[in-house]
């Protein structure tokens, strides 16, 4: 076991899984989540501390009417162009590794979970979590979940997930996995409650059988 003030768990699964109602019921049974998608959306905000470097590499066709990141824009760039990913992605990653471990460190919890969707695709979080939650789905499954919630094409959630670790990948990664397809929220929330009596009771905790 890492030698951390709380137990520390990674959270991931590929957009459309359902990772962020599984991050909701975690925190409802006392996790502090902290959410990398919500840090970087604060650090591209209107005076968000990402938007100098931002503007200056991309130019001012990234930044809308407000002063935030035109997200719109930079994902249809990012999707032409992958080396624009990249370069967005040197910026924030380093300011939100910055401000994941100080959201981290001012939690009060016994538990943190670091609600990551490129976890496995980082490379660096394996070293940094005690065990590693995936969320899992099928493509379809990713597919109808985002045409329902967003409205994307098809063809626009498919290149997302072309983009992100594959399935396979991801679940080989997992220390545990919580299988969200074809079940009712209440088949999940049981999922959660088993993990959690498991892997996040206080007598678990202190035994570092976790």
């Amino acid at each position: 076991m890492a030698a951390h003030a709380a137990w520390r768990i990674g959270l991931t699964g590929g957009i459309g899984s359902g990772k962020s109602t599984v991050a909701g019921m975690l925190a409802a049974r006392g996790a502090a989540v902290v959410d990398s998608d919500a840090l970087a959306r604060r650090l591209t905000q209107p005076g968000g501390a990402a938007i100098p470097a931002i503007r200056a590499e991309f130019g001012d066709a990234l930044i809308d009417a407000t002063g935030a990141l035109d997200r719109e824009r930079m994902r249809g760039l990012a999707f032409a162009d992958p080396q624009a990913r990249r370069r967005l992605e040197a910026i924030l990653h380093p300011l939100i590794a910055l401000e994941t471990e100080r959201e981290a460190g001012a939690a009060q919890a016994r538990v943190i979970l670091f609600d990551v969707p490129l976890l496995v695709e980082s490379g660096r979080w394996r070293a940094r979590v005690d065990r590693v939650l995936v969320v899992d789905c099928s493509e379809a499954t990713q597919v109808e979940r985002v045409v329902t919630r967003a409205g994307w094409s098809p063809d626009m959630v498919r290149a997302v997930i072309a983009q992100q670790a594959s399935r396979a990948a991801r679940l080989a990664a997992a220390d545990a996995v919580i299988h969200n397809d074809g079940i009712s929220l209440a088949d999940l929330e049981m999922q959660i409650d088993t993990l959690w009596s498991t892997w996040c009771d206080p007598a678990g905790v202190a035994r570092g059988t976790l």
